[in-house]
C-alpha cells in the first residue's frame, strides 16, 4: 500500500499546476490531501475520477480556507470527518478512512505564525489531538496518521535551527509536545527509516528559499506501533512542485 500526503495549499490552484499528470505518474493507493481550500461544490472531480479515485472531503466553514481530502482508489469500509470537537471540525482538519484493520488519517494541524491567539488556539489543539488519537487506538490499532503538522521536531528538520527557536513551528513547546507524542506509542517513519537524511517539505514562498533549500520538515506519515512491522519505505518527493509543500510518501506491506 503506498500512500502519500500533500499540503496542496489550495487543489484548485494544483490542478491548474498539474496535479492530476503528477498523480497519475505516482498512483498512490491513497492520497491524503491537506489545505484543500474549497468546497465540495467546487472540488474538480472529474481529474481525478479520470484516474480511478474516489474523493472524500471534509471542508472548513470558512471558505477558501483549510479543508482536507482522501483520495483513495479502494473504496473504504467507513469514513468518518472530525474528531467531534466543534470548534476544530468548523475549520475541517482531520478525516479518516477505514480499510480492514487498518485506518488511514488526513490530518490538517493549525499553523501559529499569525499570533499569540492562533498559537494558543494551535496549542490547546495539539493536546486535544493527541488525546483523541490515542483513544481512537484503542478501537482502531493500525493507524496512520498522514498530513501537516506545523511542526518540526529536531534541529535536522530545520535549515536554520537556532534562528527559527522562537518561531512558531519550531518552538520549545511544540516540539516537546511531538516528543510526548511520538513517546505515547507513535512513529515518524521518514526519520525511522532515514535517521540521518536532511530533506524538507515545506518553504517559505519568500528569500527563494526553494531555490536555496531553506526548509521545514512539517509533513509526516505517523503510524501507531502496531504497524510498525509493516513499514517499507518513506521517503519525500521534492521535485513535486504544485505547492509551497511537497509530497511526503510512506510504503506499507
Amino acid at each position: 500500500m503506498k500512500i502519500i500526503t500533500y499540503n496542496v495549499n489550495g487543489l484548485r490552484a494544483a490542478v491548474g499546476k498539474g496535479l492530476p499528470e503528477w498523480l497519475g505518474e505516482q498512483q498512490p493507493d491513497v492520497l491524503c490531501l491537506q489545505e484543500t481550500k474549497l468546497q465540495p461544490d467546487q472540488f474538480p472531480a472529474e481529474a481525478f475520477e479520470a484516474l480511478g479515485y474516489k474523493a472524500y472531503l471534509f471542508s472548513a466553514q470558512k471558505k477558501g480556507y483549510s479543508g482536507v481530502a482522501i483520495l483513495t482508489k479502494q473504496e473504504p469500509d467507513h469514513v468518518e470527518t472530525g474528531m467531534g470537537i466543534e470548534k476544530y471540525d468548523n475549520e475541517g482538519r482531520f478525516i479518516r478512512a477505514d480499510y480492514g484493520d487498518i485506518s488511514v488519517v488526513s490530518v490538517y494541524h493549525p499553523s501559529g505564525t499569525s499570533g499569540d491567539e492562533r498559537q494558543a488556539f494551535k496549542m490547546e489543539w495539539l493536546e486535544d489531538f493527541r488525546n483523541y488519537v490515542v483513544e481512537l487506538q484503542k478501537t482502531r490499532k493500525q493507524l496512520i496518521l498522514c498530513g501537516d503538522y506545523n511542526i518540526c521536531h529536531e534541529p535536522i528538520d530545520i535549515h536554520d535551527p537556532v534562528r527559527n527557536a522562537t518561531n512558531s513551528g519550531f518552538l520549545p513547546e511544540e516540539r516537546e509536545w511531538m516528543t510526548r507524542f511520538l513517546d505515547a506509542g507513535f512513529i515518524d517513519t521518514f526519520r525511522f527509516l532515514n535517521p540521518d537524511k536532511q530533506q524538507y517539505t515545506w518553504w517559505s514562498y519568500r528569500f527563494n528559499a526553494r531555490k536555496n533549500n531553506k526548509g521545514w520538515r512539517i509533513d509526516y506519515c505517523m503510524v501507531s506501533e502496531p504497524v510498525k512491522p509493516l513499514l517499507k519505505e518513506a521517503y519525500i518527493l521534492n521535485d513535486a512542485i504544485h505547492s509551497d509543500h511537497c509530497p511526503a510518501v510512506l510504503e506499507i506491506k
